[in-house]
């Protein structure tokens, strides 16, 4: 049975720097099972070995070559003591780390280098000899001539020599690049209900071309990002086919079919708005994309009605090539507003391209049809349309972002039929983040909002196409949608405008880990001619409190009017997520 006896463990660092000790305390096994309380001896004395080669580790990445270490258990030291005659009991343990000068590069050679290799800063002559500055530096190297096809580049050898009288160390890598290889053919495994042909179809992977590291990333992103696979990994064979080929091993795992999700979202002017989506993943076996959706808004509320929305799309991976997928589809639309009610169906088809992880571009071609009734009687509306966007994803969350830059751009030309106008609609998001403070705990969060209707008239233009401003998607304190244009039948009708612009801006922070409060301030202007002209603007403020959950934070806002005429009193919201 152990025995129980540790009194006092000592850790010493004579002439070491504050964060020297502290690197060599934070790796030290012995320093980790005093904090857990651990005592016995044989725990204590296998930790005690360990930490000879874990402290140095810590020396010579801090390019400390000529330190001194000794760890006594009980006076002895721990690596005289023979493992078959271990302690059976330890009272003290001393520690004493003496780490000596640092050491600087007197030479720090590596060759041949592939054109274009960009070497660490830290790995040249005078500068301190780090070990890891040695091992970046090979692997720069390395990864040099992979970049220039050499698949198999790897060190073929090394020589490093410290003067200790000199304090310094001399440094040689030499590399062995290896052959210029092509890819050779992709094997795959794992699969289940996906078709072999649409993974291959999918992948893209470039059989023939030049070797290119970056391609083989290429090659698992297309895979993950079609939602089928819950993980895809490609394995390079360690031997080189005839010809200098590079045969590659893809192992897939799939992801469930299919999935459910929901949102929430009240305001005390808009009411409840609840939504659900159910989705397909893999649909015919070749990654095909079903996702039907529903929304209902208005529930309670004071904006005029409920409102309903259903929607089917099908997305068909790598249609044109790996990078560009096909869609079709459906939407059915009834809207109950204040100053209108419509019915609408539109449906569509195109094509997404995804030019690299940030940006994606939309073209499609579709087809509009919608009953609009408001004081001025019954309008129907027929319209083609070629709806077009352009999205650039920058941030580093999408559900709590803390940095980076999104922006959406939408452009859509509509050629009316039977008393439909013909134009454009031009819309656009754009979304900035900025953290700052220890682990950006305050973030600046600014948002502007720009759309216009060209051509068009506001009588011929579809009523879903108009711009109103007021609400959590624009500026909260102001009613919903509160903000209009009275241009129809005289100035008697209201209607939404052909100019829109918002503006809204976030300071948020973090007052705990899970919980952060916001100060906001939302403007928005409509107007009743194209690319603005005269129109109106109403602001409103107010402060939130989010609560971090696993699937985003759960937002309440409470704001209110702070210029304008459309609204009064404290307007409330309660959803999930930012508000952008």
């Amino acid at each position: 049975m152990p025995s129980f006896a540790l009194e006092r463990l000592d850790f010493l660092t004579p002439g070491a720097s504050d964060d020297l000790r502290d690197a060599l305390r934070d790796a030290s096994l012995l320093i980790q099972a005093r904090r857990d309380r651990t005592e016995a001896a044989q725990d204590l004395f296998a930790a005690a070995r360990a930490d000879y080669g874990r402290l140095l580790g810590v020396l010579y990445s801090e390019g400390h070559y000529s330190a001194v270490i000794n760890i006594r258990l009980d006076s002895r030291e721990a690596a005289d003591i023979a493992p078959l005659d271990a302690p059976t009991r330890i009272e003290a343990i001393t520690v004493t780390v003496e780490p000596g000068p640092r050491f600087v590069f007197s030479r720090a050679a590596i060759a041949p280098l592939a054109p274009e290799t960009e070497l660490p800063e830290d790995y040249a002559a005078g500068q301190v000899a780090r070990s890891g500055a040695i091992v970046d530096a090979a692997a720069a190297g390395v990864e040099g001539w992979r970049q220039a096809g050499h698949a198999k580049a790897a060190v073929g050898g090394q020589k490093i020599t410290a003067d200790h009288r000199a304090t310094s160390l001399s440094a040689d890598i030499a590399l062995s690049p290896g052959p210029r290889v092509r890819f050779g053919e992709m094997t795959i495994t794992g699969q289940e209900r996906m078709r072999t042909r649409a993974i291959e179809r999918i992948a893209g992977f470039p059989t023939g071309e030049v070797f290119d590291p970056d391609d083989l990333d290429l090659v698992t992103k297309r895979l993950r990002r079609t939602g089928v696979f819950r993980s895809a990994s490609l394995t390079e064979a360690e031997t080189l086919g005839p010809g200098d080929t590079l045969d590659v091993a893809l192992v897939v795992a799939e992801e469930k079919r299919r999935r459910l999700g929901f949102g929430a979202e009240i305001g005390s002017f808009e009411g409840l708005t609840v939504s659900g989506y159910w989705l397909h993943r893999n649909l015919l076996g070749g990654g095909e994309r079903l996702r039907v959706e529903g929304e209902v808004g208005g529930i309670g509320g004071e904006s005029g009605g409920e409102d309903y929305r259903l929607g089917v799309r099908i997305d068909r991976p790598a249609t044109f090539g790996p990078d560009t997928s096909a869609f079709t589809e459906a939407e059915v639309v009834k809207l109950t507003e204040e100053d209108f009610s419509a019915e609408a169906l539109s449906f569509s088809f195109g094509v997404t391209r995804i030019f690299n992880e940030r940006l994606t571009a939309e073209l499609g071609v579709g087809f509009l049809f919608a009953r609009v009734e408001d004081d001025a009687g019954s309008i129907d509306y027929r319209a083609m349309t070629l709806p077009t966007s352009l999205t650039w994803e920058g941030r580093d969350n999408a559900l709590d972002p803390t940095r980076g830059l999104y922006v959406n751009a939408e452009l859509t030309p509509f050629l009316g039929f039977s008393g439909t106008g013909t134009g454009a609609r031009l819309w656009t998001d754009a979304r900035g983040y900025l953290g700052f403070g220890a682990d950006d705990r305050f973030v600046a969060a600014g948002r502007l909002q720009f759309g216009t209707v060209l051509g068009a008239s506001i009588e011929d233009t579809p009523r879903d196409y108009l711009f109103y401003s007021g609400g959590a998607g624009t500026v909260r304190g102001q009613p919903y949608q509160s903000l209009g244009v009275n241009v129809l039948g005289g100035g008697t009708v209201r209607s939404g405008g052909r100019s829109f612009l918002g503006l809204s801006g976030e300071l948020r922070a973090d007052v705990t880990k899970n919980i952060g409060v916001v100060a906001f301030y939302d403007t928005g202007f409509v107007s009743a001619g194209e690319l603005f002209g005269s129109g109106d603007w109403h602001a409103g403020a107010g402060l939130g409190l989010r609560y971090n959950t696993g699937i985003g934070p759960i937002r309440v806002d409470v704001a209110t009017p702070v210029s304008g005429d459309t609204g009064d009193g404290v307007q409330l919201y309660i959803g999930i997520g930012q508000a952008f």
